[in-house]
């Protein structure tokens, strides 16, 4: 009757267990065990939603929904302070971006920075993180972890994935700049570099570097250096409507052939040309949409 009343199994024996004590340890056991199965199933489904997990697994499935339906986006794998500042430019200029992170240090500071930003938190040199991130129609993916070995894993990944993708990869050690190029890198940073040339340019050239800044700091007219691929044969630089677009100015233009700075109007255009413009990003897609109509 005790375990009856402390376990709240509250019935009546239904067959005669009086002159049977083997039934009735049996009953007391099965009492306890069921009552001490569901208290323990209870408290840990209330500790999964308390603490979040059940939280964590909706948001990881819309992230990777929605993920899966960008195309010609970038992927930016590893949300260091290398990583941090892409997303930030990427978003920025109104492009398209998923990240890979698994610390969640640097996936709080990145949603900090970046609130709307679709990210997967995973492993980025694993096959199934970079299918999450919709690597089969990205257009860019950037390798920004601080493991030059990592680095070349995912760009190898993403290359199998998808042979059409462009990988801009960090190096921190220069002597694996090659290894990565010949891992299937296409361009290969090192911020060390970078660094220093930006040092020394600060020194000799400071007005540059000072508009430079000015305009990656400006988010209010949010200029940008910009390029545009167009295949307009014959057509001179005159023709191409330009004038219409009061934010953008035309820089030079890369042909078949090499680099025109400064191109004339009456400069002709070859079957494949890059144009390089200062513009907005508002700016920039309308330029596309309106180079698109021409082609």
């Amino acid at each position: 009757m005790t375990i009856i009343t402390i376990t709240t199994v509250g019935f009546a024996e239904v067959v005669d267990l009086s002159d049977n004590p083997g039934g009735r340890l049996f009953t007391i056991f099965l009492a306890l065990s069921g009552v001490g199965t569901v208290t323990y199933l209870l408290s840990n489904i209330t500790a999964f939603i308390v603490e979040g997990e059940l939280t964590d697994t909706f948001r990881r499935r819309r992230m990777e929904k929605k993920a899966k339906q960008l195309e010609n986006h970038h992927i930016v794998c590893g949300v260091g302070k290398v990583g941090l500042h892409i997303a930030m430019e990427l978003c920025s200029t109104k492009r398209q971006c998923v990240a890979i992170d698994q610390e969640p240090k640097s996936l709080e500071d990145l949603l900090d920075a970046v609130p709307d930003i679709i990210y997967i938190d995973a492993d980025a040199t694993d096959n199934d993180s970079l299918l999450a991130a919709g690597v089969q129609k990205a257009l860019g993916l950037f390798a920004v972890t601080d493991d030059d070995n990592e680095n070349l894993v995912i760009g190898l990944t993403a290359k199998q994935l998808n042979p059409r993708i462009r990988v801009v990869s960090r190096c921190r050690e220069l002597k694996n700049i090659n290894k990565l190029k010949a891992g299937g890198v296409d361009t290969v940073i090192s911020p060390s570099l970078i660094g220093g040339m930006r040092m020394a340019s600060e020194m000799i050239r400071p007005s540059v570097v000072s508009f430079l800044d000015t305009m990656l700091r400006d988010k209010e007219t949010n200029l940008r250096i910009e390029e545009i691929k167009v295949a307009l044969p014959g057509k001179r630089i005159k023709d191409l409507g330009l004038d219409k677009f009061g934010d953008s100015l035309l820089l030079a233009v890369q042909t078949t052939s090499g680099w025109v700075h400064n191109p004339a109007k009456d400069f002709a255009l070859d079957t494949e040309n890059t144009l390089v413009v200062m513009t907005t990003p508002d700016e920039r897609a309308a330029l596309e949409r309106h180079f698109g109509k021409q082609m």
